[in-house]
């Protein structure tokens, strides 16, 4: 497949639960090599799409293409050409990490020596190095993550599905993560990712937001923060975070802050609103009246999670 290449086709693709539909009409491409994340809250339609995508659920509308198979008709002619790691660990906990290993070469219908030669690089890649006699159950969450992306990867496939890889993995274990996708990705095999994690969302190199099975938003993260945000973005450094967004909240509840958003952002708090400068001594007189006290208040380019939060908003609206 050359390069640049269209992997993913998905048009009108729409799944119906009985009176609730769980996807609804969505559209996207994705193209080789591309690491495309797919992000929403729980409940959006994020896995849905995905088993379609795999072939492992009928859609109830709609068509979807990948690696040029249309997967409702023929699901089959695409498995030995596609990786996936699901939500839950998958793999043994009672086995080593080499008899895992194995046990998904040969259930891809890998031989001895290919089999062999696709353990080390594998291995190789994770960093697994040194541990390829260790049970599975006694790894930390990272390593098992790394594990199960080894056995997704282990007989080369051209497209790897990602279904919230990193949840409930530290920091630096994601990180870890993330820069074997990159190396995946450098090697031209696409990525397709869902996940909540903003940063992790930040270097992808395509984006669709998805809410209660819709695409909200599509495109670069450049393109989504430069297009979807209504708004500027106040990053207020506060003494007391909560204090500070009960009294923001509350002024604009009662319409005295034309603000359309007041969020927690770690320890900091983020305040959306069009032309927020024009608002600065409003914000401040609120946060006075109300005993909460600012180390530093700084107008900022928006992150994605800015943009992510107003776009949920927008479309509850």
């Amino acid at each position: 497949m050359p390069a640049n290449a269209t992997t993913i086709i998905a048009q009108g693709l729409t799944k119906q639960f009985d009176s609730f539909t769980a996807v609804d009409g969505v559209d996207f491409k994705v193209r080789r090599g591309e690491i495309f994340g797919f992000l929403g809250p729980n409940g959006s339609g994020k896995t849905t799409t995905i088993r379609m995508m795999l072939g492992l659920l009928q859609p109830t509308a709609g068509s979807v293409e990948v690696l040029g198979v249309n997967v409702i008709k023929d699901p089959g002619d695409i498995r030995q050409r596609i990786g996936y790691m699901s939500q839950r660990f998958s793999l043994y906990n009672d086995l080593t990490v080499r008899q895992n290993l194995v046990f998904s070469g040969r259930a891809y219908g890998l031989g001895n020596q290919e089999l062999e030669e696709r353990l080390r690089f594998v291995v190789r890649l994770s960093g697994l190095e040194g541990r390829e006699n260790a049970r599975t159950r006694d790894l930390a969450g990272g390593w098992r993550q790394r594990l199960a992306l080894g056995a997704a990867i282990l007989h080369q496939p051209e497209i790897v599905f990602l279904d919230e890889p990193t949840a409930g993995v530290d920091p630096l274990s994601r990180r870890a993560f993330w820069e074997l996708l990159y190396q995946l990705s450098a090697q031209q095999v696409t990525i397709f990712v869902t996940t909540h994690y903003m940063d992790e969302a930040e270097h992808c190199h395509h984006l669709a937001f998805i809410q209660r099975g819709k695409i909200i938003a599509h495109g670069s993260p450049e393109q989504i923060k430069a297009e979807m945000m209504s708004g500027d973005v106040l990053e207020i450094e506060p003494q007391d975070a909560t204090c500070t967004v009960e009294a923001l909240r509350s002024a604009q509840a009662r319409g005295e802050l034309p603000v359309l958003e007041v969020t927690l952002y770690g320890s900091l708090v983020h305040v959306i609103a069009p032309q927020v400068d024009q608002h600065l001594g409003a914000i401040n007189a609120t946060l006075t009246a109300a005993d909460c006290r600012v180390a530093n208040m700084t107008i900022i380019e928006p992150s994605l999670e800015d943009v992510f939060i107003a776009s949920m908003r927008e479309e509850q609206i």
